[in-house]
C-alpha cells in the first residue's frame, strides 16, 4: 500500500506529506527509541506517543515512511519542518496508539 492512503486516515490529521510514492511494508508501535531504532521496519509506519525531535532521528536512520503521533502528542514547528526535509510524512491523531496501528494495519 502506498502511503498517499495512510495520509487520508480518518480522525488523523496530517502535518508533514513525506514521499506520497512510498509503499508502506507494516505497522510498527513502540515508544522506547532505542527499540525502535532496532526494529522499526524501512518502509513502516511508526506509530508512538514521543513527539519529540528525537523520534525523527530515530526515525530517519530506520528509514520509515512515516510517523503516526498517537494519543495527542505533537511536534513542535522545528521538527516538522526537519521531516519536511527528510521526506518523512507525520501524522497526528487522538485515537490511542492501538486503535490507529490497527486501522493502519488493516489498510495494508
Amino acid at each position: 500500500m502506498k502511503l498517499e492512503h495512510i495520509i487520508h486516515l480518518e480522525h488523523c490529521k496530517l502535518v508533514c506529506a513525506g514521499d506520497k510514492n512510498r509503499t508502506i511494508s507494516k505497522v510498527f508501535c513502540c515508544d522506547l527509541l532505542s527499540i525502535a531504532m532496532a526494529k522499526a521496519p524501512a518502509n513502516g509506519a511508526w506509530v508512538t506517543v514521543m513527539g519529540n525531535r528525537n523520534t525523527l532521528a530515530v526515525a530517519t536512520l530506520a528509514d520509515v515512511a512515516c510517523i503516526v503521533l498517537a494519543e495527542g502528542a505533537a511536534f513542535d514547528e522545528d521538527t516538522i519542518k526537519q521531516a519536511q526535509k527528510e521526506g518523512i510524512a507525520v501524522l497526528e491523531t487522538e485515537l490511542p496508539v492501538f486503535d490507529v496501528a490497527l486501522k493502519i494495519h488493516e489498510m495494508i
